[in-house]
C-alpha cells in the first residue's frame, strides 16, 4: 500500500499489520518417566538383552548415553511408541482424511496422521525417515520448555523482575504507598566491606540486591499472597510502560514527520505492535521488559507504517532512516525469555 492510500478516512484505515507472526504454543515439560507406552511395536520395539560375554545373569543392558523418553500427547488416537536410533519416542496416532502422513511435534508431544489405508508399517518406515528432523524438535521443545520454567517468577519478597533491560528486586515494604522504584546505589567496596555491607542487610532481615540491581519497593506485608503482590507489579510495570512508549512514540514521530493519533497499550499474545492508517499505534506493554533499544525498534517499525501501510522494501528504508542496523533489535524478539508472569 503507498503512503497516499495510507491516509486517515482512506477504507484502509482498519487495517492492522502484525509485527510477526504467532509464536508456537509453550510445550509441557517432558516425561520423567522412563515408561514406555503400550502397544510397542515389535517391528520398532527396543531389542531384547542378549547374552554378553562377562556379563552377570539378570543384569540390565547397556543403555543409550543420552536417551530422548517423551510422552504421547493426549486426545484421539492410538498411542504408540518407536526406536529412532538411541530415542524412544512415544506418539499418538491418528487416522484421518487425508493423502499424506504428517507429523506434528507440538507443546505435548508428537502426533502422526496418516490415511486410513496406509499400513503401520509404512507409517513407521516414514517415522524412521524423519527420525533426524522428529528428534531435533522434541529435543528443541524440551529445551524450550526448561527456559519457560526458568522464566517463572516466584511472587515473594526477592523476587526478580526485568525492566528495560535489567533485573529489579522486588521487596515488600508495608511503610511504602503504592510500588516506587529506590534510586540507583553505588557497588559496595571490594573485600571485607563488602561482605559487611551483605552481611549487615541480612542480619537485619532485609532483601539484598546483587551490585548493579535496583530495589522495586511493594506496599504490601511479607505474608501477602503471590496475587497481591504481581498484580501490584504488574499495574506499575504497565504505568511505566505507558510513560516509555509515549515518550519514544512522541522522539519517532517528529523524526518521522508522522502523527500518532492514538496510543493503547497490548496484552497480546501474538504480537508486538500494531499500527492502522489513522494514526493508532498499539504496542505490547510486556516491551517494557526489554532494552531501550529493542523498545526503539518496534516503536520505529510502527511508525513506519504511517508512512508505508505494507512491508516491502521502501518501508524497510523507512526503519533504517531513524533506526540503522535496527536487526540486532528485531532478531531479539524472535523467541524471547519472557518472565512468566
Amino acid at each position: 500500500m503507498s503512503a497516499d492510500a495510507a491516509r486517515p478516512g482512506q477504507a484502509a484505515a482498519a487495517r492492522q499489520l502484525l509485527l510477526f507472526d504467532a509464536p508456537p504454543s509453550p510445550p509441557a515439560p517432558p516425561c520423567s518417566s522412563p515408561q514406555v507406552p503400550p502397544q510397542v511395536s515389535p517391528r520398532s520395539a527396543p531389542p531384547q538383552p542378549s547374552a554378553t560375554p562377562g556379563a552377570r545373569p539378570g543384569a540390565a543392558p547397556p543403555q543409550p548415553s543420552t536417551p530422548l523418553v517423551t510422552p504421547a500427547p493426549s486426545g484421539a488416537g492410538s498411542t504408540r511408541a518407536i526406536r529412532l536410533g538411541e530415542h524412544v519416542v512415544a506418539y499418538r496416532l491418528r487416522r484421518a482424511r487425508r493423502r499424506t502422513i504428517g507429523f506434528v511435534v507440538g507443546a505435548d508431544g508428537l502426533t502422526v496422521s496418516a490415511p486410513r489405508w496406509v499400513s503401520l508399517a509404512d507409517i513407521e518406515a516414514a517415522l524412521l525417515e524423519k527420525s533426524r528432523w522428529i528428534c531435533a524438535r522434541l529435543v528443541e521443545s524440551r529445551e524450550r520448555a526448561r527456559r519457560l520454567e526458568a522464566a517463572r517468577i516466584d511472587w515473594r519478597d526477592g523476587a526478580r523482575v526485568p525492566f528495560l533491560g535489567a533485573p529489579l528486586v522486588v521487596v515488600l515494604d508495608p511503610r511504602t504507598p503504592g510500588v516506587a522504584l529506590d534510586a540507583a546505589e553505588p557497588a559496595p567496596g571490594p573485600g571485607a566491606e563488602a561482605a559487611s555491607v551483605a552481611g549487615d542487610a541480612a542480619a537485619a532481615g532485609r532483601t539484598t540486591a546483587r551490585v548493579g540491581e535496583r530495589r522495586l519497593r511493594v506496599g504490601l506485608p511479607a505474608p501477602a499472597a503471590p496475587e497481591q503482590i504481581r498484580d501490584a507489579v504488574q499495574g506499575w510495570l504497565q504505568r511505566q510502560a505507558r510513560r516509555v512508549f509515549e515518550e519514544r512514540c512522541s522522539h519517532f514521530a517528529e523524526r518521522l514527520g508522522v502523527r500518532v493519533g492514538r496510543l493503547a497499550l497490548s496484552s497480546a499474545a501474538t504480537r508486538w505492535g500494531s499500527a492502522s492508517a489513522d494514526g493508532s499505534i498499539r504496542l505490547n506493554w510486556r516491551l517494557v521488559h526489554f532494552t531501550l533499544p529493542v523498545i526503539d525498534y518496534v516503536v520505529a517499525h510502527e511508525l513506519a507504517h504511517l508512512r508505508e501501510m505494507n512491508h516491502g522494501p521502501r518501508f524497510w528504508d523507512v526503519v533504517r532512516s531513524v533506526l540503522p542496523g535496527f536487526e540486532h533489535a528485531r532478531d531479539a524478539l524472535r523467541d524471547p525469555d519472557l518472565p512468566l508472569l
